[in-house]
């Protein structure tokens, strides 16, 4: 192709035109990094600059080498670990069960402050454009705002509901799933002023979310089993795609337009966006069950899912009423799709 048709496609891609159809992508298990250990999981993250991937397992941080799996060192005493990320040069893991949010430096994985947070931090969201990492607090209503650079709280944000997953467009608008209203709320990443609500239409319980960037397109997955597409600027009902069930998280790749569900019964879902208003189901791949949440290396387009063999749910408690199946030790592990 001659430098003034790639020019084109370019600026149309930017203006938002509709892609070009081209071959589905399709992904297979290319590794199976075994790591050990006993207890749950939650979500896994990509560092590609430092070469590494932060897994939560039970009350620590398992950190991987990215090339190879091999183990590098754990980040220790983070209960009730949910979310992890890294940003200007600082990495921050939500603890769900000490209501706080640990800080880490990256080269060491030394522990270099804790910082409170709301009730039951969940899911972390770092903003490029404020420069900030946002906790999302899912046993309250808010999330706590970080400046990243720092680690010091700057404020926060008031959500109006039971926040989940959120991703940024890099522009100055957070989004974040409300698990309890079915709703994806749009906020100032710095003012935090509510800008938009939007009902996931048939979505029930959204917990993962993430954004195709150039063409404003929402995927926010849901607990019914469904995949909806949204309009990022007016929050028009654009598609809605089936997916497996215990869904709890899903990416993006920008190069490949295609959004993937990492679902806990045992699959990843493949949506292909052919255009801004056309999106068919590539692809469901068999992974391994309770593999429910994943993260994408953008630079490769390799998938990274956590999960573990599961045995029977010990017995109902007050306080537990409905309990996650066990998890058989030494079993817990790393699925490398590509």
């Amino acid at each position: 192709m001659t430098q003034p048709l790639l020019s084109i496609a370019l600026l149309g891609a930017l203006a938002g035109a509709p892609t070009q159809p081209g071959p589905k992508p399709t992904y297979r298990v290319a590794a199976n990094w075994p790591v050990g250990g006993e207890g749950g999981w939650d979500y896994i993250a990509v560092d590609h600059a430092g070469g590494r991937v932060y897994a939560s397992h039970a009350t620590q941080v398992e950190v991987l080498d990215l090339a190879n799996g091999h183990p590098v060192g754990i980040i220790p005493n983070t209960a009730g670990v949910h979310g992890i990320v890294v940003a200007q040069g600082r990495g921050y893991i939500s603890c769900g069960k000490t209501n706080s949010v640990v800080e880490f430096d990256p080269q060491t994985l030394r522990v270099t402050a804790s910082v409170p947070a709301g009730a039951k931090p969940d899911a972390l969201c770092y903003d490029e454009f404020s420069k900030r990492v946002f906790v999302f607090n899912n046993g309250a209503t808010t999330a706590t705002v970080l400046d990243a650079a720092t680690g010091q709280p700057v404020g926060t944000a008031e959500l109006g509901g039971a926040p989940e997953a959120g991703v940024s467009d890099g522009k100055g608008t957070v989004f974040v799933n409300l698990e309890d209203k079915n709703e994806i709320v749009a906020f100032d990443a710095k003012t935090l002023a509510v800008r938009h609500r939007w009902p996931v239409g048939p979505g029930e319980e959204p917990s993962g979310l993430a954004l195709d960037r150039a063409h404003r397109r929402l995927f926010s997955v849901c607990g019914n089993e469904k995949m909806v597409v949204l309009d990022a600027d007016t929050g028009r009902p654009v598609a809605v795609l089936p997916i497996g069930s215990g869904v709890d998280g899903v990416v993006f790749d920008d190069a490949r337009q295609v959004a993937i569900s990492s679902n806990g019964s045992g699959t990843v879902t493949v949506v292909h966006e052919e255009g801004p208003e056309k999106f068919t189901v590539a692809q469901t791949l068999a992974t391994a069950r309770g593999a429910r949440t994943l993260a994408l290396d953008a630079a490769t387009h390799r998938l990274y899912l956590p999960t573990a063999d599961l045995g029977p749910a010990p017995a109902p408690t007050p306080a537990v009423p409905h309990p996650r199946l066990s998890t058989v030790p030494n079993t817990f592990r790393v699925l490398v799709l590509e």
